[in-house]
């Protein structure tokens, strides 16, 4: 139940990143590209924790993922 709390936040994170990128001012393709690399490479941290904390609460000997 709790990666799926962590599911829907995070989903809820990139759509808010993708709605304030929408709604500011003109940018040029190269700030919303980065822009858009900063918000992948986020989620993949917070799906890599979120990954980590359940192998941790199932105590697997591996807790990389």
């Amino acid at each position: 139940m709790k990666i799926f709390n962590k599911t829907v936040y995070i989903a809820l994170a990139i759509t808010t990143a993708m709605a304030l990128a929408a709604c500011s001012e003109e940018k040029d393709a190269e700030s919303i590209g980065e822009t858009i690399d900063e918000t992948v490479t986020d989620t993949g941290n917070a799906i890599e924790d979120a990954c980590e904390d359940v192998k941790e609460n199932a105590n697997a000997e591996d807790t990389d993922c």
